[in-house]
């Protein structure tokens, strides 16, 4: 993925959105009109995101963002895309916490304006770290950056989780609550494996994702700790940065409750997913960034919590992400874009990262 052209992820026609956007802005502030609707470069694999701006003599923001809920014929990487659920995290989180997130203006739950519900959100000004090419590659901003910089943003990133973990009660954040019994951390567990069998329904399985669950029992922490509102999709590809300062936290669509080091676990890994491939690729990329050592002492710091079991929830997010890669691998052959090898689990790019996990014999 970081070196291919990005895979298809919608069947839409930008045009016929954009009029429709600006008939539904209109009804809301008439007289106004939706100019300058555009799809970033970045835009996501699990939804679809367009810019615009509103022109109108007071609108409530004027430069917004729209997330619209997976288009259903694109093959959608997640079962169920809620928005409404979204809606109700972006609101605690900013309500609850200083987290910067997004100022939600509209949450439309009607498919019909635009052919899927969608929110529409004050677009935050700044720079994303990018995942294609990664920004462990040079060339991007991140990597041109000092150490002192990447030294600043890496501290603000993890205090971004220490606050969110610290800030929010659980307590109002039961709607997130995974189904079934037993403990949060078995809830979440359950529901990735859930997940994975709706991933591979009809299709070849992945032995080593299947032993990759296996491993997860085998490590199962004694203590799963304190649950928390969990971000679910914790890493730095997802925050707008002023600088190298967090301006805006996104892609909350993986958000849940867990134990606080199922977001670190997260962080860590996704990281070196993209090391790993940079040097896979020749390249140095950042050693020194994001290590793990650094993440948790961190974290521990800015919260008195000492995380704990962590090469059980670098496994955890590992597979996690495998499931999401098989899926969006799915996807590229359902399109016609690859085909299905002999060995599926070569689907998985990081297959060999979550072997060495699963074999016990990956570094950090």
């Amino acid at each position: 993925m970081a070196t291919a052209p990005r895979p298809r992820t919608t069947t839409r026609d930008p045009e016929e959105v954009t009029r429709r956007l600006t008939a539904w802005l209109a009804a809301r502030l008439p007289g106004a009109e939706a100019v300058g609707v555009r799809v970033p470069e970045s835009n996501g694999m699990s939804s679809e995101t367009l810019l615009f701006d509103i022109d109108h003599p007071e609108p409530p923001v004027r430069a917004c963002a729209l997330r619209l809920a997976a288009d259903p014929a694109a093959y959608t990487v997640f079962p169920v895309y809620d928005l409404p659920r979204q809606y109700r995290v972006l609101r605690l989180v900013a309500e609850r916490s200083d987290v910067p997130v997004p100022r939600v203006l509209w949450l439309e739950e009607d498919a019909g304006p635009l052919g899927a519900p969608f929110l529409v959100m004050e677009r935050v000004d700044g720079r994303v770290p990018p995942d294609v090419m990664p920004y462990t590659y040079e060339g991007n901003w991140l990597h041109a950056a000092g150490d002192t910089e990447r030294e600043r943003l890496e501290a603000a990133s993890v205090g971004l989780l220490a606050r969110l973990h610290d800030q929010v009660p659980v307590s109002e954040a039961d709607f997130l609550a995974a189904p079934g019994g037993g403990s949060a951390l078995r809830r979440h567990v359950e529901a990735q494996s859930a997940y994975y069998a709706w991933v591979v329904d009809g299709l070849p399985r992945s032995p080593l994702v299947e032993e990759a669950f296996d491993r997860l029992d085998a490590l199962w922490p004694r203590d799963e700790g304190e649950t928390v509102l969990s971000w679910g999709d914790a890493r730095i590809g997802n925050v707008i940065y002023d600088g190298f300062t967090p301006a805006a936290v996104l892609d909350w669509e993986m958000a849940g409750l867990a134990p606080r080091e199922v977001d670190l676990g997260w962080m860590i890994y996704l990281h070196r997913f993209f090391q790993d491939l940079t040097v896979g690729f020749g390249q140095p990329g950042l050693p020194g960034f994001m290590r793990r050592d650094n993440v948790e002492a961190r974290y521990a710091r800015l919260t008195g919590h000492a995380p704990r079991d962590m090469d059980f929830h670098i496994l955890y997010a590992a597979l996690r992400h495998a499931v999401v890669m098989l899926r969006v691998a799915y996807r590229q052959v359902h399109f016609g874009e690859v085909a299905v090898p002999a060995d599926p689990d070569t689907l998985i790019l990081h297959h060999a990262s979550l072997r060495a996990m699963v074999q016990a014999s990956y570094g950090n």
